[in-house]
């Protein structure tokens, strides 16, 4: 099943809408959250074991790369993989701690064991809510 999922951050303009692909449909919150997380952590060390054999850039690489702020050849130096498992238990307890919020189609999801009804259709907002560092004077 395909959903978008939109990032966002507290005080930040920009939204990223990303489309997603999940082999099932989750039952509830924890189960979105832990098929978010494995989807991403097999991709990120996929990427860490991937070798990049082109050596050079296209004038449209450049350009784009140049619009995020960064051009480089994608090489990546720390290949060390992430652990499935601490990631999950990170995200659960990230969940439970309040550092983000989860809206399904407009709805905040407070619950972990709530019953989730999604769609293809379904927008799926994860806010990541930043907090005040430093003193008032």
């Amino acid at each position: 099943m395909i959903f978008t999922l939109q990032l966002k951050r507290l005080g930040k303009k920009k939204v990223k809408e990303v489309p997603f692909t999940l082999d099932h449909t989750p039952k509830n919150l924890e189960e979105l959250l832990i098929a978010c997380v494995k989807n991403q952590v097999d991709a990120f060390n996929t990427k860490r074991t991937t070798v990049n054999v082109i050596g050079f850039l296209t004038p449209r690489q450049i350009q784009e790369q140049a619009q995020s702020g960064k051009v480089d050849f994608g090489e990546i130096t720390n290949t060390n993989l992430a652990n499935q498992q601490q990631a999950i238990d990170n995200v659960l307890l990230a969940f439970t701690d309040g550092l983000f919020v989860v809206f399904v189609d407009d709805q905040e999801i407070t619950d972990l064991k709530a019953p989730l009804q999604l769609t293809s259709e379904s927008v799926i907002a994860f806010i990541r809510l930043t907090f005040l560092v430093g003193t008032y004077w």
